[in-house]
């Protein structure tokens, strides 16, 4: 059986965007899952292809869920990947949506299917996006870095590019595929506060989202996430002011921002990791607000 499953076929989409996003180690603070969840959510997006998880992903480590239906019944639900539509009529163009767990093993030819897909759908623009820890302020604007496939894309996306080397995940490879297939590609890659990494970040999402509708000309309305971006700006700004070494430790990230870098030089604060234990710890006892 061939991994892509087509379950219909979008005929017709306008000079489509495939835009693609990965829970797991892309996805710092869930904002680019998050982000391309929105967009299809806000969209009346509408699956119409998977890919098969069988080749692609170790269940130990990725597992699938069981559930109950119709009573005593029980269902398996396996991760994998799954691919929408989302026709715009007053957009110029309609969007592809990839989304699902990053895959364990055999990326090159998860990629390849990727890219056969976008071809085959006469693709015009592939995008990935993903989310980093960094150390950033919380209480900035969020930095969004990236790279594109040729010099009009960089000119449009009005980013900072990157200079990064060392380990990737599934989001380089993908974007890498794709320029060697002579797509037209871009790599979207938002900055997470580390001192908040396992909180989810709507602030990077919406961040995610308004690039991604000035890159591809498509605009959603975005009121939830900003009440949500809103909400946990208020939340972790208590967070900070609860610990006279947490508020330290961000007004040293603010003033580090503010002088366009990340060396925070020497100083006998706590490290990153123990605020970011203790931050956690009090955002856990604060529990959901009423």
């Amino acid at each position: 059986m061939q991994p892509l499953i087509w379950e219909s076929r979008p005929d017709g989409l306008r000079a489509p965007a495939m835009i693609a996003a990965f829970s797991g180690w892309n996805d710092a603070g869930d904002a680019a899952s998050a982000a391309l969840t929105f967009i299809g959510e806000s969209l009346g997006a509408e699956r119409f292809a998977r890919l098969d998880p069988e080749e692609f992903y170790d269940f130990q480590s990725t597992r699938p869920h069981i559930r109950f239906i119709e009573g005593r019944k029980r269902e398996v639900t396996w991760p994998g990947i799954e691919i929408f539509s989302a026709r715009v009529p007053r957009a110029p163009r309609d969007l592809i949506l990839v989304q699902g767990p990053e895959p364990s093993m055999r990326w090159r030819t998860f990629c390849r299917h990727l890219v056969d897909l976008a071809e085959a759908l006469d693709t015009q623009l592939v995008v990935t996006m993903g989310a980093l820890l960094a150390d950033v302020p919380h209480s900035h604007p969020v930095s969004i870095t990236g790279l594109a496939s040729d010099d009009a894309l960089v000119e449009k996306l009005a980013i900072r590019e990157t200079t990064y080397e060392g380990p990737t995940g599934i989001v380089g490879v993908m974007h890498t595929a794709c320029m060697e297939a002579g797509l037209p590609s871009a790599s979207l890659w938002a900055a997470v506060p580390h001192y908040v990494a396992a909180a989810p970040n709507p602030k990077a999402a919406l961040a995610l989202v308004r690039k991604i509708e000035s890159l591809v000309a498509v605009t959603v309305d975005a009121s939830d996430l900003e009440s949500a971006t809103e909400d946990y700006e208020r939340q972790v700004g208590q967070a900070v002011q609860s610990d006279p070494d947490v508020q330290a430790f961000v007004e040293r990230l603010e003033q580090a921002a503010e002088r366009d870098t990340s060396q925070l030089g020497p100083g006998d604060l706590p490290s990153g990791d123990a605020i970011a234990s203790e931050f956690q710890r009090f955002l856990r006892q604060q529990g959901p607000e009423r």
